[in-house]
C-alpha cells in the first residue's frame, strides 16, 4: 500500500533526534539501540530520544514504518504533533498504536476533519489520559468515538473547533476531570447543560471567550449537573446580570471562580468588581487565579453591606439581609479627605505684637519674607524666621533656606512663626 505523500513522523523523528541534532543524554530515555535495518531505511544504528517528544510544526502527514515506530517509542509517555498535515485518523492509529506507554497526545492544528475516526482506530488511543484536540475541527461524532475508547481520559481540550452546539454521547464519560473548551461559539445554557450530563465527574470546566449570555437553570438542577465541579472560567463571557453569578453558589463543590471581562462588571471600578464578587460567592476560595483570605472576605463582605444599604429595598439583593445577619447593620464609613492642607493659620510673634494670620503652604521662605514686610517693617534682606513647633521640645528653628517650600516644615494650625531683624 502506497504512503501518502509528505513526511513521516518516523523520517522526522529520525532527523530530529539523531545524535548530530540531539545530543546524547544519561538517564531515562537515554538512547535506544536497535539492530541494523535492511537498506534505504532512514533509522539510524542509535537515537537519543527522551520519553517526551516534540515533533509540532514538521509537516508530517503520515506514520513511516510502523516496526521502527515500536523499536523507537516504547518508553515515550508524552507526544506533541501540533500544527502538522495529519489530515487521516488511520495515520495517526499508526503511530500511536506503537507507542504503548503514551499518555499525552497533542493533535491541534492537524486537518483531521477531513476524515472519519472509526472505532477500531480509536482503540489505539485507549491508554491516553490528556487529549489535545485545539483547532482541529474535530466533530462532535469523533470526539464521541473516542470518549467510549478512551476509559482513563481525564483531560480533553476542545478549543478554537468552532461549536455553536453540543452533541451529547450516548455514553457517559466518567473519568474525564477536565474540559477545556474555550474559543468557541457556545452562547446557550442548554448546549452547556449537555456537558455536565456528558461528564459527571468534572473538576474542571473552562468555558472563556464563548460568549455564554445567562445560567438558565435552576439551583437544584445545576447541583445535579456538576456535582464535582470545584473550578470554573468564564473569562470573557457574556454574563450581563447579578442573578447569574449567584447561580454559581448552586454548585456544590465550587472553590474557584474566574470571571474577568465580563459585561455585567464593565462599570464597577477594580475594588468594587473583586469585593462585590467574593461577597457573593461564600464558598469561593480562589477568584481570577488569587487567593481570597479570611480578611478579604470579611472586609469585602462588610464592604457589600455598605454599598446596599442605600439602596431601595426591592434593589436589595438577598445576600446583603443574609451579611446583615452576620454582622449586623454597619455605620457608614467616615469621609475623611486626606488631600495635604493648602493654608494654615499661625501666629507670627515680632517684638511686642502678635498677629494671626492665615499662610499658603505651597510658598517658600523668600515668598514668605515678602508676605511679612509690610507687617513686621522690615525689609527681606534685614528679616529673620524662626518656626516653632507647638508640640516640639527642642524649640525655634531657624528658617534659613530661602528656596525652602513651607510646606516640608510640616506646619499646622496654632503653630507660631518669630520675625527678627538681622543684627548687624
Amino acid at each position: 500500500m502506497d504512503q501518502p505523500s509528505g513526511r513521516s513522523f518516523m523520517q522526522v523523528l529520525c532527523e530530529k533526534y539523531s545524535p548530530e541534532n540531539f545530543p546524547y543524554r544519561r538517564g531515562p530515555g537515554m538512547g535506544v539501540h536497535v539492530p541494523a535495518t535492511p537498506q534505504g531505511s532512514p533509522m539510524k544504528d542509535r537515537l537519543n530520544l527522551p520519553s517526551v517528544l516534540v515533533l509540532n510544526s514538521c509537516g508530517i502527514t503520515c506514520a513511516g514504518d510502523e516496526n521502527e515506530i515500536a523499536a523507537f517509542c516504547a518508553h515515550v509517555s508524552e507526544l506533541d504533533l501540533s500544527d502538522n498535515k495529519l489530515e487521516d485518523w488511520h495515520e495517526v492509529s499508526k503511530i500511536v498504536s506503537n507507542v504503548p506507554h503514551l499518555e499525552f497526545l497533542n493533535l491541534s492544528s492537524n486537518p483531521l476533519s477531513l476524515s472519519v475516526l472509526e472505532r477500531r482506530c480509536a482503540g489505539s488511543f485507549a491508554g491516553v489520559r490528556k487529549l489535545v484536540l485545539n483547532n482541529s475541527k474535530a466533530s462532535w461524532e469523533t470526539v464521541h468515538t473516542i470518549l467510549q475508547e478512551l476509559p482513563d481520559l481525564e483531560e480533553l481540550f476542545l478549543c478554537l473547533n468552532d461549536y455553536e452546539t453540543v452533541s451529547c454521547s450516548p455514553v457517559c464519560c466518567q473519568s474525564l476531570k477536565l474540559l477545556h473548551i474555550t474559543d468557541n461559539n457556545l452562547q446557550d445554557w442548554t448546549e452547556i447543560r449537555k456537558l455536565g450530563i456528558m461528564f459527571p465527574s468534572l473538576d474542571t470546566l473552562i468555558l472563556a471567550n464563548n460568549n455564554l449570555t445567562t445560567i438558565e437553570e435552576s439551583e437544584d438542577s445545576l447541583a445535579r449537573l456538576f456535582p464535582n465541579l470545584r473550578s470554573i472560567n468564564l473569562h470573557k463571557s457574556g454574563l450581563h446580570c447579578w442573578e447569574d453569578i449567584d447561580k454559581l453558589n448552586s454548585f456544590p463543590k465550587l472553590k474557584e471562580v474566574k470571571l474577568l471581562g465580563i459585561p455585567l462588571l464593565q462599570s464597577y471600578t477594580t475594588e468594587e468588581r473583586r469585593k462585590l464578587l467574593i461577597a457573593r460567592l461564600p464558598s469561593i476560595i480562589k477568584l481570577n487565579g488569587s487567593i481570597v483570605a479570611d480578611g478579604e472576605r470579611e472586609d469585602s463582605e462588610r464592604f457589600f453591606i455598605r454599598y446596599y444599604m442605600e439602596f431601595p429595598e426591592e434593589e436589595v439583593p438577598f445576600r446583603y439581609h443574609e451579611l446583615v445577619t452576620k454582622y449586623g447593620k454597619l455605620e457608614p464609613l467616615a469621609v475623611v479627605d486626606l488631600r495635604p492642607q493648602s493654608s494654615v493659620k499661625v501666629e507670627v510673634h515680632f517684638q511686642d505684637k502678635v498677629e494671626e494670620m492665615s499662610i499658603r503652604l505651597d510658598q517658600t521662605v523668600a515668598e514668605l519674607k515678602k508676605h511679612l514686610k509690610t507687617v513686621v517693617q522690615l525689609s527681606t534682606s534685614n528679616m529673620l524666621l524662626f518656626y516653632l513647633d507647638q508640640e516640639a521640645p527642642f524649640g525655634p528653628e531657624e528658617m534659613k533656606y530661602s528656596s525652602r517650600a513651607l510646606h516640608s516644615y510640616g506646619i499646622r494650625d496654632g503653630d507660631k512663626i518669630y520675625v527678627e531683624p538681622r543684627m548687624k
